[in-house]
């Protein structure tokens, strides 16, 4: 998988180099200290995969990413974990914290690769976006997996919780990810699945989605800050 690596710190792109070669599936194709050669560089190359540093001289990541007409998949990798739910919110594959473990790339690095496959092997994709049919008594439904908010169990059967409709389906919270793409969403309690890019705001003991209060269960608070960057 063609990847680049863009950051203002030299060590910083060092580690980057060196967990590329010792994953054994990423090809990078460059490193760039300076965001505006790597725009030039996107913009003419055919890269799946950017590890993209956050906080940069001149622009940071976040306005990197909105500049480009074709938006490849993105790693966020920052020192700062402030804008962990603004870059979930633009699809980013996953957000690391540095310093970055190797375990912690790789994690990172496989749902990219994980995605990557689907897209190009799977067909869950054409032009309106990544979809899920879904069984609900004798109906079928195309639901678009961008706009699902959250899901949550009720007995027997979940609830998908669209911003203008639920549909009910008899599946088990366990299997859920059967449905939907694992690397879009994060289970915060027994009886809820949210998605990560419609969060809105954490507190302790809940999160707000579309103006909903989603309780987070002592058990999954630890993976909800993992997977947010809170940790």
């Amino acid at each position: 998988m063609n990847c680049i690596a863009i950051d203002d710190e030299p060590r910083a792109l060092e580690v980057i180099e060196r967990y590329c070669t010792k994953s054994g599936v990423l090809n990078l194709q460059a490193s760039f200290r300076e965001p505006l050669k790597a725009i030039e560089f996107l913009n003419r190359e055919n890269i799946e995969l950017v590890f993209l540093d956050i906080n940069m001289p001149g622009i940071n990541g976040i306005e990197l990413l909105s500049t480009l007409a074709i938006k490849p998949m993105v790693i966020f990798t920052t020192a700062y974990s402030d804008y962990a739910v603004e870059s979930y919110q633009l699809n980013a594959i996953d957000y690391l914290l540095k310093p970055i473990t190797f375990e912690r790339f790789l994690t990172a690095t496989n749902k990219a690769l994980n995605l990557h496959l689907m897209k190009n092997n799977v067909q869950r994709k054409d032009d309106f976006g990544d979809y899920a049919f879904v069984k609900s008594g004798a109906q079928t439904y195309q639901v678009k997996i961008s706009e699902i908010l959250y899901l949550e169990k009720d007995g027997n059967y979940i609830s998908i919780v669209l911003k203008d409709k639920k549909i009910l389906i008899r599946q088990n919270m366990a299997d859920i990810f059967e449905v939907i793409p694992a690397q879009n969403f994060v289970r915060v309690h027994k009886s809820f699945v949210v998605a990560i890019r419609h969060i809105a705001m954490v507190e302790n003991h809940q999160l707000i989605i579309n103006g909903d209060k989603i309780p987070i269960g002592s058990t999954y608070r630890d993976e909800l800050k993992t997977r947010l960057g809170l940790i």
